[in-house]
């Protein structure tokens, strides 16, 4: 089968290989055949070396398609079953999971030091344990959570990962306030998901913070009422909120500058929401002083805040409903075989979410 392979971390392209086996399938183990895919950053972060990740691997982690096959022992779904890959399952018998904390379980991390394909030069590792980029996947039977027949598969991979993560960012994490001002910097799919979650909450003011225009432009159609480059935040800041701060700022790009940028600009008791995946040896530095006389609260969020399962419901029945825009988060389409297009893409910020089509 195909699968687009990153052979070692830095490397900036990937390569697209027709020998590629999905490996793994067993007792407790489900075949999935993939048909769409977003390009999340944290793919990009993995590939950089900025997550860990060993290589060779599969990016990937976005994904939805069907059941091919199920192992003994599975009886949740069943082959031609629609399903969303869920790269962050929950065991649901560690001490997270008991406390209601299934995001934080750490069942799901554990099949990232497995393969989850192989080439005749090797074993290939997938993404968070996944790898999407691939025409077929065989992961952990909950990983494969079925989803309604008239959920897209282009629709039902945005809610593996960005969608999930920004609005649940706002609606469980931050828990917005109605009547609030909140701030987004950062406006892929991620933060235009958390814009859309504040709308949802009742936010009065949502100003949208990025260097691209056209994702200032995008941020506005999905409910923000202000959008700004980085250099015009302050203004906003003055603006908006009188020069106090706003209430939440969301912080969606992973890097310590930007989230104390994202911290200057939370105003005293408010809340900055940290939902950017970033590396393990940039560090975000705040004095003693200012953690005790600002009293701001920081919020970490984790994969959306929130049990997985649920959130993916609550986001289906949002987008029936008409609640949220998921359609218009798809800016761009293309083939497996021109992924590298959809890299440059979102490196260059001219795309919210590019589909791969598999």
């Amino acid at each position: 089968m195909r699968a687009a392979v990153q052979h070692e971390i830095g490397q900036d392209k990937l390569e697209v290989h027709d020998d590629v086996e999905a490996v793994g399938f067993g007792p407790g183990r489900v075949r999935v055949r993939v048909r769409a895919t977003g390009l999340c950053h944290s793919d990009l972060s993995a590939m950089s070396g900025v997550l860990p990740q060993p290589a060779p691997f599969v990016p990937g982690h976005e994904g939805a398609g069907e059941i091919l096959e199920v192992g003994d022992g599975v009886s949740h779904v069943k082959p031609g079953d629609r399903v969303v890959v869920c790269w962050l399952p929950a065991c649901g018998i560690c001490p997270a999971c008991k406390r209601g904390q299934t995001e934080l379980c750490l069942a799901g991390f554990m099949n990232a030091g497995t393969p989850n394909f192989k080439r005749p030069g090797g074993d290939v590792f997938g993404f968070a344990g996944t790898g999407t980029f691939a025409e077929e996947v065989v992961v952990d039977a909950g990983c494969a959570v079925p989803i309604p027949d008239d959920v897209p598969f282009d629709i039902a991979a945005l809610i593996g990962c960005g969608v999930t993560t920004g609005l649940g960012a706002a609606l469980n994490t931050a828990d917005v306030e109605a009547g609030s001002s909140v701030a987004v910097i950062g406006c892929g799919g991620v933060g235009i998901s958390a814009i859309q979650g504040a709308r949802l909450k009742g936010a009065a003011e949502i100003v949208a913070v990025d260097p691209v225009a056209s994702r200032r432009e995008a941020a506005l159609r999905f409910g923000a009422t202000k959008a700004v480059s980085p250099d015009q935040l302050a203004d906003a800041k003055q603006s908006v909120t009188g020069g106090e701060g706003f209430d939440y700022v969301f912080e969606v790009v992973g890097k310590s500058a930007t989230a104390r940028t994202a911290y200057d600009n939370t105003r005293r008791g408010g809340t900055l929401v940290v939902v950017g995946a970033g590396a393990m040896d940039d560090f975000l530095q705040l004095n003693m002083f200012e953690l005790f006389f600002d009293e701001k609260r920081i919020l970490p969020s984790m994969y959306g805040g929130g049990d997985v399962l649920r959130s993916y419901e609550r986001t289906v029945a949002l987008w029936r409903a008409g609640r949220i825009d998921l359609e218009g988060l798809i800016t761009h389409r293309v083939p497996l075989a021109e992924i590298n297009e959809a890299l440059d893409q979102m490196r260059t910020g001219t795309a919210l979410r590019t589909c791969i089509e598999i």
